[in-house]
């Protein structure tokens, strides 16, 4: 049977949140905001192992109490300067136990209220897959194209769009040869579909909300509050 492994890349800086620390690291109800997102991933029985992706000159990762977190996360000081290159670097570590057809599933450091309804039912639809898939949640809200005055330039259909979370789960083999093939992509299933795949979209849930935006880090803290 295919085993299940997760790498979540770490790091970036997350310039757009405009804090002193890379926001992996911020405190998110007394924890490190990376902290939940692991938690959540280790939780999954099925996810044998976590190899976390920082950057070989990370001061912050040793500041921090990991131990709780048990021996199923591995750290992996080779984050590289884009996602893709984090990605790669966290595969080529995993070809020591991963075989060409487990599955990998990568998931963002700032997505700590993954739940575990969703990474159950991604594992579920996805067993059989002959390519894979992502958690996505359709849009519900009216898009709008802006123009260089940042005025409304056009109204988009947003009929049959989705938009992408994570985790995305692929077969370890197909993930490394897509990442080896395409790394100017933003996501995993982009490398996926540059060699001619249509990856599967898996429903998640708006609670599975990446921290971009200091507002989006209240609202992390107030859906992990209620789900306790």
């Amino acid at each position: 049977m295919p085993r299940h492994f997760a790498i979540v890349p770490a790091a970036g800086s997350g310039a757009r949140f405009g804090a002193e620390k890379p926001k992996q690291y911020l405190d998110l109800l007394g924890r490190p905001l990376i902290y939940h997102t692991l938690a959540a991933l280790l939780a999954c029985q099925d996810i044998e192992r976590v190899w976390v992706v920082i950057s070989p000159d990370d001061a912050e990762w040793n500041r921090h109490d990991w131990s709780a977190l048990g021996s199923r996360l591995e750290v992996l000081r080779c984050g590289g300067a884009t996602r893709a290159d984090s990605v790669g670097n966290g595969l080529q570590a995993a070809a020591m136990v991963a075989t060409e057809n487990d599955w990998i599933l990568v998931h963002d450091a700032a997505r700590p209220c993954i739940g575990p309804e969703m990474l159950a039912r991604m594992i579920r639809e996805l067993a059989d897959d002959p390519v894979g898939g992502i958690l996505a949640v359709p849009v519900a809200d009216t898009l709008k194209r802006a123009d260089a005055a940042q005025r409304i330039a056009a109204t988009e259909p947003r009929d049959g769009l989705w938009q992408a979370q994570t985790p995305q789960m692929f077969r370890y083999g197909l993930l490394c040869e897509a990442l080896e093939k395409c790394r100017a992509v933003t996501d995993e299933a982009g490398a996926v579909e540059a060699l001619g795949h249509a990856p599967k979209l898996v429903l998640g849930d708006a609670t599975n909300l990446k921290v971009t935006y200091p507002a989006d880090l209240a609202l992390a803290a107030m859906i992990l509050r209620g789900r306790k």
